[in-house]
């Protein structure tokens, strides 16, 4: 199944990663493609509160895993566009976060893409410049059902 939603602000975009957060279920594994500069943050801090969380949420670019244990399911955030090798994702226990009662949400994730289960929610966040500089193509596919 396949859902397509074009936003055309940085309030639309956290708006509907709010509604995906409410919606999220216990053990999902979500990747997010997107290029630089996106959205994909944005995107995930509307997850965040979606899931009744209400620090604040920034991309774990050095620390590649951040936990957030205060909403309704705790929510692994990983950025792993930093990271070296699958090894790394290994040393931190992504098994745990991807197998575990919270949910996982992975940006740049075709980068540890072996490691991904075939059961997982693919976003995809594109630009069109056409369209206006805050335009925003989300695609959400549910992968391996």
């Amino acid at each position: 199944m396949e859902k397509i939603r074009e936003t055309f602000s940085a309030q639309e975009t956290f708006a509907y990663g709010r509604s995906f957060g409410e919606q999220a279920k216990p053990g999902q594994v979500c990747t997010l493609i997107g290029d630089l500069g996106v959205g994909k943050t944005v995107f995930t801090q509307g997850v965040a509160a979606g899931l009744g969380i209400s620090e604040p949420v920034n991309s774990p670019t050095f620390t590649i895993l951040q936990i957030y244990e205060e909403g309704r399911l705790p929510f692994y955030h990983f950025d792993v566009y930093r990271i070296g090798d699958v090894e790394e994702m290994e040393e931190i226990g992504y098994e745990d976060c991807f197998y575990g009662e919270g949910i996982s949400l992975i940006e740049w994730a075709d980068l540890v893409a072996e490691i991904i289960p075939e059961k997982h929610t693919r976003i995809t966040i594109e630009k069109d410049l056409s369209k206006g500089f805050e335009y925003r193509r989300i695609r959400i596919e549910e992968k391996g059902l």
